[in-house]
C-alpha cells in the first residue's frame, strides 16, 4: 500500500480531527459556561444536596472575575437552552447526507463548521437579548453541526480505501472526543479568569481560521485533489472500484427496507443514550451527589472522554490490523468491537452507583465506562461505509437522526428521576441507560453486515427484473 506519511488521505483525516475538535468544544462550552450566565440563587436552594457524602473541597480561593452579565433563569429554562442545540442538529441529519452527495463533502462540512463559529461569537449578544434569542442562536447551531457527519462519512466513501476504514475515520471521529476533553476544563478556566464571554470568542475564532485551512487544503475527491501523488490517487480509487454505484437517484426503499441499517440505528441510539446522558448530567452527578468542587470538576469530568479518545484511536489501528493481517471478516470486527463498547460501558455504568462516596472508585468505573464506548467507532459507527459507501452519508443522517433523540429526551428523562438527588434515583438512571446499552449490542450482534448490500452496487436495478 501507499506510504501513510503526509499523505492526501491522512492530511484529510488531521484536518478532520481539528475540525471535529472544535464542533465538540462548541458544542458543549455552554453547559460550562452556564454555571457562570446564571445568578447563583437562581439554581436549587443549597439544602436539597443530597447529605450522603461529605464534602471534600480543600479549595484555594483565587480571586474570581465576576464581570460577567448574570442571568435569573430557573432550571427549566436552562434544560431548554442546553436542549435547544439538539432541535437544529435532528433537522439536517438526512438532507446534510443527501446533500453530500450531491455537492460534496468538503462545502457541506466546512460551512457547518464556519457557520455554527459565527453563530457562536454571538451567543453572548443573543444571551442579552434574551433567553428566546439564545435558544435561536443555538438550534441554528445545531443546523449547522447537522450536516458535518455526513458530510464527513460522504467525503470517507471517495477518499478511505476498504481495509484503512477503521484507522482514517477513527482519527477524524476522535476528534469529537478530544475537543470535548479539552474544552470542559479550560471552558471552565476561561470562565475563572476571563468572563464567560470570552468562552463563545475563544472557540468561535478559532472555527472560523480553521474554515479557512479546510477550504483551502481539502479536495472532495481523491481526482480532484491538487497536490496528491499519483501512486495514492491510484491506490484509493482501484481499491473503491467495486464498492460504488453510479447511478443518480438514491434507492430509499431498499435503503429504509435493510435489516443491517436498521441494526446500526439501533445500536447507535443506545450508545448516544448513555453518551448523552453523561455528558450533559455527569457533572450534576458529581457536585450533588459526591459533592465535587467545580474547578476539580472540570477535569474529572474531561477524564472519561480522554480514556474514550485514546480507545478510539487504538482500537482503529486494532480494527484494521485485524481485517488486513489476521483475516478477520469485517463483520465479526464490527460485531465484536459493538458488544466490547456497548456492553462494557454497562457493566461500569451500574457498578458506579453501588460504590458510595468512594468517589476515586466512582470516577474510575465512570471513566473506564465511557472509555471502553470508544470501541464502538471501529464497530457501529463506521458500518455504514461497509455496507453502502456510496450512500454512507445518506445512512448516517438517518441513523444519527434517531441516535439524536436521546440528545433531547435522555437529559429530561435524568433530571426528572433525580428529583431529590439520592443514591438511589441515580442508580435509577445508570439502571436504564445499562439496559438500553445491552438491548443495542445484542441487536446490532444478530442483524448487522460486513457486506456491502446489493442495494448500494450499480447494476443493482439490473438484477431486480
Amino acid at each position: 500500500s501507499v506510504p501513510a506519511c503526509c499523505s492526501a488521505r491522512y492530511n484529510l483525516a488531521l484536518l478532520a480531527f481539528f475540525g471535529f475538535f472544535l464542533l465538540y468544544a462548541l458544542r458543549v462550552n455552554l453547559s460550562v459556561a452556564l454555571v457562570d450566565m446564571v445568578e447563583p440563587n437562581t439554581s436549587l436552594a443549597k439544602n436539597t444536596t443530597s447529605n450522603v457524602c461529605p464534602e471534600h473541597s480543600s479549595t484555594i480561593n483565587v480571586p474570581r472575575n465576576t464581570t460577567g452579565e448574570k442571568y435569573s433563569w430557573d432550571a427549566d429554562t436552562q434544560g431548554w437552552i442546553l436542549g435547544s442545540f439538539f432541535y437544529g442538529y435532528i433537522i439536517t441529519q438526512i438532507p446534510g447526507g443527501y446533500l453530500a452527495s450531491k455537492i460534496g463533502g468538503k462545502l457541506l462540512l466546512g460551512f457547518g463548521v464556519f457557520g455554527t463559529s459565527v453563530f457562536t461569537l454571538l451567543t453572548p449578544l443573543a444571551a442579552n437579548l434574551g433567553v428566546g434569542y439564545l435558544i435561536a442562536v443555538r438550534a441554528l447551531e445545531g443546523l449547522g453541526e447537522g450536516v458535518t457527519f455526513p458530510a464527513m462519512h460522504s467525503m470517507w466513501s471517495s477518499w478511505a480505501p476498504p481495509l484503512e476504514r477503521s484507522k482514517l475515520l477513527s482519527i477524524s471521529y476522535a476528534g469529537a472526543q478530544l475537543g470535548t476533553v479539552v474544552s470542559l476544563p479550560l471552558s471552565g478556566l476561561i470562565c475563572y479568569y476571563m468572563n464567560w464571554a470570552y468562552v463563545f470568542y475563544i472557540f468561535g475564532t478559532l472555527g472560523v481560521l480553521w474554515f479557512f485551512f479546510w477550504m483551502w487544503l481539502v479536495s472532495d475527491t481523491p481526482e480532484t485533489h491538487r497536490s496528491i501523488s499519483r501512486a495514492e490517487r491510484e491506490y484509493i480509487l482501484s481499491s473503491l472500484k467495486d464498492q460504488l454505484s453510479t447511478q443518480k437517484s438514491v434507492p430509499w426503499g431498499p435503503i429504509l427496507e435493510s435489516l443491517p441499517l436498521w441494526a446500526i440505528v439501533v445500536a447507535h441510539f443506545s450508545y448516544n443514550w448513555t453518551f448523552y446522558t453523561l455528558l450533559t448530567l455527569l457533572p450534576t452527578y458529581m457536585k450533588e451527589i459526591l459533592r465535587f468542587d467545580a474547578q476539580e470538576n472540570g477535569f474529572l469530568s474531561a477524564l472519561p472522554y480522554f480514556g474514550c479518545w485514546l480507545c478510539i484511536i487504538l482500537s482503529g489501528q486494532i480494527a484494521d490490523y485485524l481485517r488486513e493481517k489476521q483475516n478477520l471478516s469485517t463483520v465479526c470486527v464490527r460485531k465484536s468491537f459493538t458488544l466490547i463498547g456497548m456492553i462494557g460501558p454497562a457493566v461500569f455504568l451500574v457498578a458506579a452507583g453501588f460504590i458510595g462516596c468512594n468517589y476515586a472508585l466512582a470516577v474510575a468505573f465512570v471513566t473506564i465506562s465511557t472509555t471502553l464506548g470508544g470501541f464502538c467507532t471501529s464497530g457501529y459507527s463506521i458500518n455504514h461505509l461497509d455496507i453502502a459507501p456510496s450512500y454512507a452519508g445518506i445512512l448516517l443522517g438517518i441513523t444519527n437522526s434517531f441516535a439524536t433523540i436521546p440528545g433531547m429526551v435522555g437529559p429530561v428523562i435524568a433530571k426528572n428521576l433525580t428529583h431529590n438527588n439520592t443514591v438511589g434515583e441515580w442508580q435509577t438512571v445508570f439502571y436504564i441507560a445499562a439496559s438500553i446499552n445491552l438491548f443495542g449490542a445484542i441487536f446490532f450482534a444478530l442483524f448487522a453486515s460486513g457486506e456491502v448490500q446489493d442495494w448500494a452496487v450499480s447494476g443493482y436495478h439490473l438484477h431486480r427484473n
